[in-house]
């Protein structure tokens, strides 16, 4: 099953159904379920701006699983700004004049209710040594 790795809070905001879209700086074909990891890296800004305590947060465990379903392409800062209810991105783009991000449409996210320790990788990475 392929799993994506997110920093936290954003992994818990995804596992829980809050965030319906991860955002990326890069565009993928892949469509279909997917397992949620919560990488050992932590968005401290995030977890103030967005009230979270970070000591609370799971880190370097897969939490849940949901559904990619379609990508969006951002070029416009309006638009990205637009849906920030649905992917809670802090990130600085005023400063950004060649905007373009990918957003990953999500349903159906489920958090576990136990954690499985696992290492992260970048972009969709395979898991297939595990039982879910």
């Amino acid at each position: 099953m392929k799993c994506l790795s997110l920093k936290q809070p954003y992994a818990d905001l995804l596992a829980t159904g809050r965030k319906t879209i991860e955002i990326r700086k890069w565009n993928t074909n892949f469509r279909g379920p997917f397992l949620i990891h919560a990488s050992k890296n932590v968005n401290k800004d995030a977890c103030f701006t967005l009230g979270f305590d970070e000591s609370n947060l799971s880190k370097g465990v897969i939490i849940g699983k949901a559904f990619v379903y379609e990508v969006l392409k951002y070029t416009t800062i309006d638009v990205f700004l637009g849906d920030h209810q649905k992917h809670f991105s802090i990130e600085d783009i005023k400063s950004n004049h060649s905007f373009k991000r990918y957003g990953f449409l999500v349903k159906d996210a489920l958090k576990f209710r136990k954690e499985i320790p696992y290492l992260g990788k970048l972009g969709f990475f395979e898991v297939s040594d595990l039982r879910i």
